[in-house]
């Protein structure tokens, strides 16, 4: 199904561009990401639904998605494994910012941990997307410095539980997904954009 429709999307850019085939494997992996983001999505919405577990979903997606998008991180090799690990990250983690009490002491010194790993790590990229640019990677590692420190000093003054924890567990999450020592335990390569200095 992926396949029949990534096809026919690029069958209608190819019949109106004139791209070669290195522009088009790039808008093919646009796609295909695009795609799987998509029906992801749609499972991971449609499982949490049935849960009752919407709205905690949606936060916590939300609050992951803020550090996630400048600071990158790991990408599952395979979208079955992208999907399952999704499923439980967006359903298991919810539930447990649901239920835990973190004194603000504890989440000073989460915070801090979770901040000096987004300054060691981010960005993490990745072998498809390795971050070339020199002043690219500077600027999104300041960028998830500083939204790592705003969720910190969130969670530490809302009031409401459930948001205040989703920021922090956001972090802690986005932490493992930068780190070096997952990357290999997955098998990945790390720092991809050396290849190309």
């Amino acid at each position: 199904m992926r396949d029949f429709i990534i096809n026919k999307q690029l069958g209608i850019i190819q019949k109106y561009n004139n791209f070669d085939d290195e522009r088009l494997e790039i808008i093919k992996y646009g796609l295909e990401s695009i795609y799987i983001l998509i029906t992801k999505m749609i499972v991971i919405l449609t499982v949490s639904y049935l849960l009752g577990l919407i709205h905690e979903t949606l936060i916590f997606l939300l609050c992951y998605n803020f550090i996630r998008i400048p600071s990158f991180g790991l990408h599952a090799t395979k979208s079955w494994i992208c999907l399952v690990s999704s499923l439980l990250i967006f359903i298991v983690l919810p539930v447990v910012c649901k239920m835990v009490q973190i004194p603000n002491y504890l989440k000073i010194a989460i915070g801090l941990i979770g901040l000096i790993f987004i300054i060691k790590n981010a960005p993490a990229d990745t072998y498809k997307r390795p971050i070339i640019n020199k002043k690219r990677r500077l600027f999104l590692k300041v960028i998830s410095t500083m939204v790592a420190l705003c969720m910190i000093i969130c969670s530490l003054f809302i009031k409401d539980s459930f948001w205040a924890n989703s920021l922090l567990v956001a972090i802690i999450l986005q932490c493992f997904m930068i780190s070096p020592v997952v990357y290999r335990i997955f098998k990945l390569p790390y720092n991809n954009y050396k290849k190309y200095l």
